[in-house]
């Protein structure tokens, strides 16, 4: 069977990589160069403690005062945009604790799945992309994030994800020997891993090439082909690839790509930004964090590299970067690891990406009722990356007729 997959992201690539063990003729589709997807930039976290979506409590009113701050980690661009105000209604409606703790067990469940199939490709020959299974820091300041933090923690051992564990300052500082971390404590998860995107993409697409995998970049899909409720060609601008099944994993632009086969789905782009220096000699650091109160995430790549990323900005493909955000992500480093003097970088040595943003925080993977040979794989915010593998595994299972790995129907691409 060939199978068109429009994306070469990481939901994309994983997708390929699962559908062409499995036997299938692949091709993919890109409108880029395929190292340019938000995913080869991020903090490379393949997280199970990640169980709480974007859309909770509280963040509507948090996100209406940070629009003033040109600084904050979460804005979103005022505008009228209809396609935008349907995904704000659908998002406040499911910033609810209820649906909150709803969506929390099938994040767990995609998140280790990804993770086991991650593990896995870590053992095969040309897959070495720093893959370590060393745990994630939330790291806080203030009581109020302790207690947070002390809620999570219940939270996730009612989930199985039992090695987690609150540590206090001088548990916090023994597991960073190297630097000085001002903080009250932390939220240990043994349960995360993570990897350096920017070797897993280029190695992906290399294993891919060589076990068949077509390639077609720099080609923006824009019509398909129908006879009845099948999808027979695929479209694009350097010219067109007849399917047998189709799967739409374009991120960010995925609702675009899905308004071409008339289905509507709340989904905006979510920017976000990325520096990466050498690790200070003078400061190393051991463990992925996330600097809660500023919502920065940092990850040590590799012995010598060190990526901080943070930032949410709901807006518009073509709005300008607005670099002040990176100031807000480099401030919070600074107070936290008060010894890890990075200075202002050059606006070409930050990354931007956008994430494709649901409106409640779960990804879109099932097929679609207009088409019977699409599934759709979009939407999983900051969490591509690491719901990459678990997710191509899905898209294989569904378009083979296979029982999934776990239930899907929270996933379900026309929910709203």
């Amino acid at each position: 069977m060939k199978v068109v997959v429009i994306g070469g992201g990481i939901i994309g690539l994983s997708t390929a990589f699962y559908l062409q063990q499995a036997g299938h003729q692949v091709v993919v589709i890109d409108k880029g160069d395929l190292l340019q997807g938000c995913s080869y930039g991020n903090a490379g976290y393949i997280c199970p403690s990640h169980f709480i979506p974007l859309a909770t409590p509280g963040i509507v009113k948090q996100g209406i005062r940070w629009m003033w701050n040109n600084e904050s980690p979460f804005y979103v661009q005022p505008r009228l945009d209809l396609d935008l105000i349907r995904w704000g209604w659908h998002f406040m409606r499911s910033a609810t604790a209820k649906k909150v703790m709803a969506a929390a067990v099938p994040l767990r469940d995609i998140s280790l799945l990804s993770q086991q199939e991650y593990a896995r490709w870590s053992t095969l020959p040309g897959m070495n992309f720093s893959y370590q299974h060393k745990g994630l820091l939330e790291i806080f300041k203030t009581e109020q994030k302790a207690e947070h933090c002390h809620n999570t923690l219940q939270q996730a051992l009612s989930l199985g994800l039992s090695d987690t564990r609150l540590l206090n300052r001088a548990e916090l500082q023994a597991m960073e020997p190297g630097t000085r971390v001002e903080a009250l404590g932390a939220l240990y998860f043994g349960c995360d891993a993570h990897c350096y995107p920017n070797q897993l993409i280029p190695q992906l697409i290399a294993y891919l090439s060589g076990a068949g995998v077509q390639f077609v970049t720099q080609a923006l899909v824009n019509h398909f082909e129908t006879d009845g409720r099948r999808i027979t060609k695929v479209l694009h601008t350097l010219g067109k690839e007849t399917a047998d099944q189709v799967v739409v994993a374009t991120g960010s632009w995925g609702r675009q790509t899905a308004a071409l086969l008339g289905l509507r789905i709340p989904l905006m782009p979510g920017r976000g930004y990325s520096v990466t220096v050498e690790q200070p000699q003078n400061a190393p650091l051991n463990y992925p964090a996330i600097l809660i109160e500023g919502r920065v995430a940092i990850t040590p790549l590799t012995t010598n590299q060190l990526r901080f990323g943070g930032t949410m900005e709901i807006t518009p493909h073509d709005t300008p970067p607005r670099y002040n955000r990176v100031k807000g992500i480099l401030r919070s480093v600074q107070e936290f690891y008060p010894d890890l003097a990075i200075p202002f970088p050059s606006t070409d040595q930050i990354w931007y990406g956008y994430r494709p943003c649901s409106a409640d925080g779960l990804p879109y993977i099932g097929k679609i009722s207009s088409y019977r040979n699409v599934v759709v794989a979009t939407g999983h915010a900051m969490l591509g990356l690491s719901l990459g593998a678990g997710t191509g595994k899905l898209v294989q299972e569904i378009i083979d007729e296979q029982p999934t790995s776990m239930d899907i129907r929270p996933f379900a691409v026309e929910r709203f």
